[in-house]
């Protein structure tokens, strides 16, 4: 397993926050190269599953994700049930003040592709952070600037 924590810390309330980030099919707005489709349930309890392409063009990846604590304001997490990406993520928002939060993403992964995927990761892990890290600052704007529907 491979433990990922990346965070960022957003001009808005906690609430706007979780709204924004559990705005599935507007996470293309933010999250690099990603679009996100509710397929089953509400996308919004227990047992509903998403699913995210990432890629460029029509190459890339879909990890399907089953909700598996749904607690509004504070905290999703998912298991990743596909393939490629395996193991569970969790989407936790903290209140900071009455107009400031932070959002903390992290992931426990089973890296793919046996002995060669954990050999390959310390080369693969810098470019996936930066990537995360720029989709992170993304997503602060885009939750401070948040509205339903837009």
């Amino acid at each position: 397993m491979t433990d990922l924590v990346f965070s960022v810390d957003v001009r808005a309330p906690a609430g706007t926050t979780w709204l924004a980030l559990t705005d599935w099919p507007r996470q293309h707005e933010w999250m690099i190269g990603t679009e996100v489709h509710v397929v089953s349930g509400d996308g919004r309890s227990v047992g509903s599953r998403i699913a995210a392409f990432t890629g460029l063009r029509g190459v890339g990846f879909t990890d399907t994700m089953e909700i598996t604590a749904w607690e509004p304001p504070v905290r999703c997490t998912v298991r990743h049930l596909g393939k490629l990406v395996r193991g569970s993520g969790a989407f936790h928002v903290h209140a900071k003040g009455p107009q400031e939060s932070t959002f903390v993403w992290s992931e426990s992964l089973d890296l793919p592709f046996g002995a060669v995927g954990k050999l390959g990761w310390p080369a693969v892990k810098p470019a996936f952070a930066l990537g995360l890290r720029q989709s992170l600052r993304r997503f602060a704007q885009f939750a401070e600037n948040y509205s339903m529907g837009a």
